[in-house]
């Protein structure tokens, strides 16, 4: 008998009455009138040219082919351009998703000596992946005012040693919404080529930020970029993304890729249409999603002991601290599916301070902000009698 091998484990919580979590998401999933606001997608399209380049792939059946193993030429021509990393400087290939992409990158830099610094709260499948080819994971303590909840260069001075290989900005910063300055990206920038080691720079919420800034701009011999269309462009469900770094970095991938079939063609048609119609529809997407944020910020104001750490969030979500309340987030995570209305409680993303807040996410239509408003103010109230 094969003995499985001891990962991390998942942060995922089993809800009651669910025997599996692909039972539990099975069931939100397909329950239509339920209000997605946990896992940071996108529901703010509206059929556009997006829908109809993926349309046009299907009727032209170009599914019965498979497509260049790294990805289209254009799409990668594509996605440097809005990065502004077109210089020639920098090779990428497409990935089913930004998590294929993480997962890349922790195998081919890590080796079983090396260690990871990254960041508590924040996205716990890349200490999962570090865990499986790196020695230890080093996950900084992030959630105070003091380092304004996010991984600050100081921070990661104290927790740098001679087997540091790799540090993680997840940016802006799930859950927290948290996002570097200028200065602090150069910081770090300079910390990787001081030190010979490399930042893994995740931008899946780049597009949502007020100000954004590239490690790869700063240091692309240290940097690797991982890219998602899950977020800002709607397209969660398709799995497509890229990783972009140094030709010697991605020479180095190459070696191990599992996909080597190339990724979605549907999905890859719908992403260049995405990007080459951006301008059409992202200034709309970004106004509503502050608008919804402002409307979650006066409902948590109106709650005794519950607030925003980071406000306004830079990324399409945010967490409520409901600690001082008295009122655990699992028991409102609870209360609002029973609502219809599907949110995170704050242990999905973090060890140490899970217990603290409950994570949101609105890049959803206003209507069903203004009810998670409403639900939220209930379920404190009911859960504090």
């Amino acid at each position: 008998m094969i003995s499985p091998k001891k990962y991390a484990k998942s942060a995922k919580r089993l809800p009651k009455g669910y025997k599996t979590i692909n039972e539990f998401f099975n069931c939100v999933y397909n329950d239509h009138q339920m209000i997605w606001m946990g896992q940071n997608t996108n529901h703010l399209h509206d059929e556009n040219d997006i829908t109809f380049a993926m349309m046009d792939s299907i009727k032209n059946k170009d599914y019965c082919k498979y497509p260049p193993p790294e990805g289209f030429p254009e799409l990668k021509g594509l996605i440097l351009q809005d990065l502004g990393l077109n210089d020639g400087n920098n090779d990428i290939l497409i990935t089913a998703g930004g998590t294929e992409s993480l997962y890349l990158c922790m195998n081919d830099i890590l080796e079983p000596t090396d260690n990871v610094i990254t960041c508590d709260p924040g996205y716990l499948i890349i200490d999962n992946f570090a865990r499986r080819f790196g020695d230890h994971v080093k996950s900084v303590p992030i959630y105070s005012s003091e380092n304004q909840y996010k991984l600050t260069p100081e921070l990661v001075k104290q927790n740098m040693d001679k087997k540091t290989r790799l540090i993680s900005l997840v940016d802006p910063l799930n859950p927290l919404g948290s996002c570097y300055t200028q200065e602090e990206i150069k910081e770090f920038a300079d910390m990787a080529i001081d030190n010979d080691i490399y930042l893994l720079h995740d931008i899946t919420y780049r597009d949502f930020a007020r100000e954004h800034h590239l490690a790869a701009k700063y240091a692309p011999d240290h940097t690797v970029t991982v890219f998602s269309f899950s977020k800002i462009y709607g397209m969660a469900g398709l799995r497509i993304g890229a990783m972009i770094s140094t030709p010697d970095v991605l020479n180095s991938v190459r070696n191990i890729v599992i996909n080597d079939l190339g990724t979605n063609v549907v999905a890859q048609k719908g992403a260049m249409a995405a990007l080459r119609s951006k301008n059409k529809w992202i200034d709309r997407i970004k106004d509503t999603t502050r608008t919804n944020q402002s409307i979650i910020k006066e409902a948590v104001d109106s709650v005794e002991g519950a607030f925003i750490p980071v406000y306004p969030s830079n990324a399409n979500m945010l967490a409520i601290d409901i600690h001082e309340t008295g009122v655990a987030p699992v028991d409102v995570a609870e209360f609002l599916l029973k609502r219809k209305i599907f949110a995170r409680e704050g242990n999905y993303t973090s060890k140490l301070f899970g217990h603290r807040y409950l994570r949101v996410s609105f890049s959803i239509p206003r209507e069903f902000v203004e009810k998670f408003a409403v639900h939220f103010q209930e379920a404190i109230k009911y859960l504090t009698r």
